[in-house]
């Protein structure tokens, strides 16, 4: 039984990410001004500008709202593709464990022994600087961990009685899959997806703060690549660089709550099942 303590945490998890989700959604509402408005640069915290303007006079408040749509745009599209890849090449993998199951986890064992945010970098930092260049790195340096995963609770539940009668009744290996292994698996699919979200930007955040992303991208990272960039520290504007840093953080913890939640109850349930 879950105490009060764990169950509180999906619920401020959920209230963070929603908060997040509201202001990326009604950005245009919410901000004061246009993001890409020129007027006086390095003003300090104001009435007109609640956190200044940057080097070039544009409010880092309304950045730092819009910055919200792509960070989480780019956190839940890579973290979509990831989950999906791995949990396919995780299923077939445990599913087919003669030579194509070998093959996947030859490939997927190759790419967890590499690191992954050096790759990421480099391969980054070889294509054009761009939104979708980025996804694309963060998605083929991130799959492995989630197939590696699924892989091991799909050759748990292919052993089980109920698919030894399906394959008995002559069921196709596809629909057994996909109809009956699937549903099985599917919670630690969602569990690997919410924390997926969590890893996709913090590599976002880094990349775009050495400078990997497209120039004109308003993002939490930009935002911090351009205040350091800038001498922001050295001057100490703070209210340029920590806003991006405390909202990077709050949304990583908000997806790490309700993650972290997932699996102690995934465990919980496994136990039960087993007695």
């Amino acid at each position: 039984m879950l105490n009060k303590k764990t169950s509180l945490a999906p619920k401020m998890g959920m209230l963070i990410l929603m908060f997040f989700v509201a202001v990326a959604i009604f950005a245009p509402i919410i901000s004061p001004y246009d993001p890409n408005t020129i007027t006086s640069p390095y003003l300090k915290p104001s009435r007109e500008h609640f956190l200044g303007t940057n080097d070039i006079g544009q409010d880092i408040f309304s950045e730092l709202i819009y910055g919200a749509r792509l960070s989480l745009f780019i956190g839940f599209f890579s973290a979509f593709i990831v989950t999906l890849v791995g949990s396919v090449l995780g299923i077939v993998s445990g599913y087919y464990k003669g030579i194509v199951g070998r093959i996947i986890m030859g490939v997927t064992n190759i790419a967890l022994v590499i690191p992954s945010l050096p790759l990421t970098i480099v391969l980054a930092a070889y294509m054009q600087a761009s939104i979708w260049n980025i996804i694309i790195a963060i998605c083929a340096t991130s799959w492995a961990g989630t197939a590696r995963i699924i892989r091991s609770r799909t050759l748990q539940i292919r052993e089980l009685p109920f698919i030894k009668i399906e394959h008995a009744l002559g069921v196709g290996n596809l629909q057994i899959m996909f109809a009956h292994i699937l549903p099985n698996v599917l919670e630690v699919i969602l569990i690997k997806g919410t924390l997926a979200v969590s890893s996709a930007m913090l590599t976002e955040a880094g990349l775009s703060f050495l400078g990997l992303s497209s120039s004109t991208a308003k993002s939490w990272g930009s935002i911090l690549h351009y205040a350091f960039f800038r001498n922001g520290v050295l001057n100490n504007y703070w209210w340029w660089y920590m806003p991006p840093i405390i909202c990077i953080s709050l949304c990583v913890l908000g997806f790490m709550l309700l993650g972290y939640h997932g699996k102690g109850k995934n465990k919980t349930t496994n136990k039960m099942e087993l007695t």
